[in-house]
């Protein structure tokens, strides 16, 4: 039997992207002989946890390879799978020179809900652009692509590996005990809901508290809006957790409520929380709309008053509680698998292995310069002006822009230093952060 040879390009390999590819390809080298992986790190990784687990299950990692030899290598596979979202390294991968001839899957890590947005022609082109989330599909770019044209979207999750944690054992928070509440992931409003203590601080009960889990940024600031709404108690600070099974142990509801502008879609924290049995309460934002379904594996809220009604109801409703835990972690467990990823994958290998390999010519949807393939991901053109001027968006959508990070102008142009428009865009809004205290 031939062997069909997939080469995965991905900007890095931490976060959820490490997670998802590193868990595909082990997957891949137990289930299937019909293919071997491939992947190409563009950036050198940080940690070598992911990195190890693809070593270890036979799979080739080549780091920041060289030009000639990263073309080399799309020569030789018969499909090139691109980890795709707004990372500079990928898009100049893209549109800076050339590339071989290749059947192309694109697996896109971000939603394209809000930003940043993706370019509706990157869609038509691919031979399949994979979504990680069913959110996606309702996204502007998709909705005004053609039925014929949408044959070659499909949604395939990036979460998995939660069998991997202990399976949940509820036994705290109970009647005449307090309910241990937490949140886990990032702190960073362009994630966490810029208004987050203001909803908490609507819980009725004035020992509420929520144990927050995950780097400190934007601490001081939570303290502050915490003793203006007169409850400083509201938070407690945990900070980064490397034992993450043990903290949710500690839980019983986690209080996950996002910017409503975050380009997540898998939300792992999310998912992890769920199958050890923490219950989720979310905002009603698309991504979490599609893992949490309201009532039965956790609670969707729209207005602070709706999440202090949740909080007191499922403090005193211990036995409601416990149900929907246990619905939610049999639920993503069963939903979320690495075999269900590699599975579905397979089938587009197979259906992509006949095709013809083709060329493309990805400046048609990026652009020409490192500033317009930056421009590329703003659905709305008035932000980042011709002139080098900065427009901020409304409150919920600029913290992003602030990020150093992330795709952001700053990210950019630590990639592309000579980039004059990069430049001036970042002069502008670092002005901007200055002026504002931010």
């Amino acid at each position: 039997m031939n062997t069909a040879r997939i080469l995965h390009i991905t900007p890095h390999m931490g976060g959820g992207v490490g997670k998802a590819v590193s868990g595909l390809v082990d997957q891949a080298a137990r289930a299937s002989l019909a293919y071997t992986h491939t992947v190409v790190s563009l950036e050198a990784p940080e940690k070598s946890e992911f990195a190890d687990i693809i070593g270890n299950a036979g799979c080739n990692l080549l780091v920041t390879p060289s030009k000639r030899e990263l073309k080399r290598e799309i020569e030789a596979t018969d499909i090139v799978q691109v980890e795709f979202w707004n990372h500079p390294a990928i898009v100049e991968f893209l549109c800076e020179a050339p590339l071989p001839a290749m059947r192309l899957i694109v697996w896109c890590h971000v939603s394209g809900l809000s930003y940043p947005a993706i370019p509706s022609g990157f869609m038509k082109a691919a031979h399949r652009f994979l979504f990680t989330s069913q959110c996606s599909l309702e996204g502007p770019e998709v909705q005004s692509l053609s039925a014929r044209e949408r044959k070659g979207l499909d949604v395939i999750s990036s979460g998995g590996g939660l069998e991997a944690l202990p399976q949940p054992a509820r036994m705290g928070g109970g009647e005449g005990h307090p309910l241990r509440a937490g949140y886990l992931g990032s702190l960073n409003f362009s994630k966490l809901h810029p208004d987050y203590v203001d909803y908490i601080a609507a819980a009725r009960d004035p020992d509420f508290c929520v144990r927050m889990i995950g780097d400190e940024t934007n601490r001081e600031e939570l303290e502050r809006q915490c003793h203006r709404v007169e409850r400083p108690g509201l938070l407690e600070f945990a900070g980064y957790k490397a034992d993450i099974a043990t903290e949710l142990a500690g839980l019983d509801v986690l209080v996950y409520l996002l910017n409503p502008n975050h380009y997540g879609t898998a939300e792992n924290a999310l998912l992890e929380a769920m199958a050890m049995g923490v219950v989720p309460v979310v905002m009603d934002n698309a991504a979490e709309r599609h893992i949490v379904e309201h009532g039965d594996t956790g609670i969707v809220v729209r207005t602070p008053e709706e999440l202090a009604v949740t909080i007191e109801h499922l403090s005193s409703r211990s036995d409601e509680r416990l149900e929907m835990s246990r619905r939610a972690a049999s639920v993503v467990r069963e939903r979320y698998r690495y075999e269900r990823m590699e599975q579905a994958f397979s089938r587009h290998y197979g259906e992509l292995s006949t095709q013809p390999k083709q060329t493309f010519s990805f400046a048609h949807f990026f652009g020409a310069t490192p500033a317009d393939w930056f421009r590329a991901f703003y659905r709305d053109k008035s932000i980042f002006l011709d002139d080098g001027g900065v427009h901020p968006p409304d409150r919920l959508r600029y913290y992003g822009m602030f990020e150093q990070t992330k795709g952001s102008v700053f990210h950019f142009l630590d990639y592309f230093p000579h980039d004059p428009l990069l430049g001036k865009w970042a002069r502008a809004l670092s002005d901007h952060m200055g002026a504002n205290g931010i």
